[in-house]
């Protein structure tokens, strides 16, 4: 959020008096206000027509006997014939009619696109194969360009991003169904060819298919335990790159969480050139300033990827909001994806989830403890 949608939205929640409320009863509501809207933090919402604000309160002109929404793109009426109301009930009470450009009874813009995307994404899911872009678009009612960047913006991926997500998690669904063979789960998933799905085999699962249907059978991952400043730590890595950076009170119990997370797989103690990358992990923890550059075996959706790669460009000693993050990958709207990517990573301090915070700086939820997160930051910003 920006400074200045901040200063509008604290203003906003400071606002104890709706202006239609101040002029008194409904048959009055059109004589002149007590406050004039120029001074009501509202009014600079509607002068930059922010869509952030739409829902949460309408505005109305009392020569025209019109209410809008704070977004709609009609010419401004002078302040002095502007009154606020908190709910289009509200206007429509004092006798005002809606506006027949921005509709401010029906849905929003945003949330008829939100339900277009919504339909799209069923769509993808349910196709044989991959749809195209312009098939997409078609179905939208959009031009392909305009289509493509809408659903960017909302979904966080590109369509194809979408779609190849999406046969990957059938993939994984079908490899662990009994009695379901590789090609089967191939062509199930929407791939026309075996060789179009190993091609991306190792990234999409991390290993074999076939070792992925047995849980992980023949997929070695060396692991250590160590403790630092933070408690307990685990380092596991697969011979693609680290896998797991693992934080708790409980050594045990982090041993199990791996486990379950690999239940076939052969997990093997480290020795003593594994001792030394636990040595590496621990000593990035103790002193940030020592830099953390490992080779990583990141496994998730199209989304997660970008977000964690995002993570690992915050510089240590610096932090950035789930809305800074979203934005940086090119999807404004998807905060609330950006912080359940966040939650799912499993590579601690590696992929730096603990340097997001809310848009007000506050410290929110992290996987491995909130106390854990404020030390990690505390000894980045002192380093």
């Amino acid at each position: 959020m920006s400074d200045r949608k901040q200063r509008i939205d604290a203003m906003f929640r400071a606002t104890t008096c709706d202006t239609a409320e101040a002029v008194g009863p409904a048959v009055d509501a059109r004589e002149p206000a007590a406050a004039p809207a120029a001074t009501d933090p509202r009014w600079q919402a509607v002068l930059a027509r922010d869509r952030a604000f739409d829902g949460r309160f309408v505005y109305a002109v009392r020569t025209t006997g019109i209410y809008c929404r704070p977004s709609c793109p009609s010419r401004h009426a002078k302040p002095a014939n502007v009154v606020f109301h908190p709910t289009c009930e509200a206007a429509a009470k004092a006798g005002f009619r809606p506006c027949l450009r921005c509709k401010p009874d029906g849905a929003g813009l945003a949330e008829l696109h939100a339900a277009v995307i919504a339909d799209i994404c069923r769509f993808i899911e349910a196709a044989e194969e991959a749809p195209q872009l312009d098939e997409l678009a078609r179905k939208a009612g959009m031009s392909p360009f305009h289509f493509h960047r809408l659903f960017k913006s909302i979904t966080g991926v590109t369509p194809r991003a979408y779609a190849s997500a999406w046969r990957a998690e059938r993939v994984r669904s079908e490899l662990i169904r009994p009695g379901a063979s590789v090609t089967s789960a191939i062509y199930g998933a929407g791939f026309n060819s075996n060789g179009r799905f190993y091609e991306t085999s190792n990234e999409v699962l991390g290993m074999k298919p076939t070792d992925y249907r047995a849980g992980g059978t023949n997929t070695e991952i060396h692991f250590a335990i160590g403790e630092c400043s933070l408690g307990a730590i685990l380092v596991a890595r697969s011979e693609r790159g680290v896998c797991a950076i693992l934080l708790g009170d409980n050594p045990d119990a982090l041993a199990r969480d791996l486990q379950d997370r690999f239940p076939q797989a052969r997990l093997i103690g480290g020795d003593a050139a594994f001792e030394s990358l636990v040595a590496k992990v621990v000593g990035f923890v103790e002193a940030p300033a020592l830099g953390l550059d490992l080779p990583l075996d990141v496994r998730g959706t199209a989304f997660q990827q970008r977000v964690w790669q995002a993570l690992r460009d915050i510089p240590a000693g610096e932090t950035a909001s789930y809305s800074d993050i979203a934005r940086r990958i090119g999807a404004p709207k998807s905060v609330r994806a950006v912080a359940q990517a966040c939650a799912a990573n499993t590579i601690a301090v590696a992929i730096p989830c603990h340097r997001v915070v809310r848009n007000d700086g506050a410290l929110s939820g992290y996987r491995w403890g909130v106390e854990r997160k404020r030390a990690l930051i505390d000894k980045e910003s002192a380093a």
